[in-house]
């Protein structure tokens, strides 16, 4: 009875090995794979949420300060035609 407990101990001890294995060949296919989707992320020249949000808040910037000089353009027109 004891060989085949030494036996099942071994193939228990055999398995536990080759799954932790296996979750090691998965980790370490992770970092690859992350690694070489930020690189071409970067490589793809896409802006981040910063970048993007200042650019925007640049545009509405530019446009309010638009819409107030047309505002006055057309106040001054209205002037001299009266």
């Amino acid at each position: 009875m004891q060989t085949q407990s030494a036996i099942f101990d071994e193939i228990a001890k055999l398995m536990t090995e080759a799954a932790g294995a296996a979750d090691g060949v998965r980790r370490e296919a992770e970092t690859v794979f992350k690694s070489r989707l930020q690189r071409l992320v970067a490589d793809m020249d896409f802006v981040s949420r910063e970048e993007f949000e200042a650019v925007r808040d640049m545009a509405r910037a530019a446009r309010e300060e638009n819409e107030a000089l047309k505002a006055r353009i057309d106040a001054l027109e209205k002037a001299a035609k009266s």
